[in-house]
């Protein structure tokens, strides 16, 4: 009894976390500081919206009308496109969290990608209409598809400009200049990720020249 009443009390809490989404995104100064500051949000619900970001961007390749987006399948890896989101928003987790932290930045890396995940709210609630609705328009309804798209993606960056200054209780014109220091922190990550991987790359080369050598001598 006891261990039903906690599952649906966690039930009911992950649904008022999803639901707080909304919330987010038509009132985000309050809402990104109750998101973390007063715990209404959750992992759960953060892991949802950013599973069902990735499921629609990749729907919009099977559904979207061929008028508003030609795909050649050929050249498509799915999993390369689903990184495509996903590792950008980690490296920018990463790097505005390693930055902040260094600056009286009160955000935790948890709180950084929790927000990260709900301000993504906008492009779930407006491309996967978009991609319905693409099937149903012409070609001259072109603009009106791209405007929507567009308005997706601003105010998608609108919200985790926000987050991030809500979460780490800077002034706006602090959170700017992290906000733009992050992505060339996200420039350093790759870079260093590439270094990481080519010396593995030569490691793993030389033990095998190596082994053949010997091989070859025996």
């Amino acid at each position: 009894m006891i261990a039903a009443l906690k599952n649906k009390n966690t039930y009911l809490k992950y649904i008022d976390s999803l639901r707080f989404a909304l919330y987010c995104i038509t009132h985000p100064l309050d809402g990104f500081w109750d998101l973390t500051h007063e715990k209404r949000g959750t992992y759960a619900a953060a892991n949802t919206i950013l599973f069902l970001t990735l499921l629609v961007r990749v729907m919009k390749l099977r559904y979207t009308s061929f008028i508003f987006l030609t795909v050649y399948w050929e050249g498509i890896n799915i999993f390369l496109y689903i990184a495509s989101v996903a590792f950008p928003l980690a490296m920018f987790v990463v790097g505005n969290w390693g930055l902040t932290t260094l600056f009286d930045g009160k955000g935790r890396l948890g709180q950084v990608y929790m927000a990260s995940c709900y301000a993504l709210t906008p492009y779930v609630l407006i491309q996967f209409p978009l991609m319905v609705f693409s099937n149903f328009v012409t070609v001259d309804e072109r603009e009106f598809y791209s405007v929507l798209s567009m308005i997706s993606l601003l105010w998608a960056a609108m919200l985790f400009i926000s987050a991030m200054g809500q979460i780490h209780e800077f002034s706006m014109g602090k959170n700017m200049l992290f906000m733009v220091a992050s992505l060339f922190a996200m420039l350093v990550i790759v870079f260093i990720l590439l270094l990481f991987f080519s010396m593995i790359s030569q490691g793993v080369a030389y033990f095998i020249s190596i082994g053949k050598e010997i091989m070859f001598r025996l």
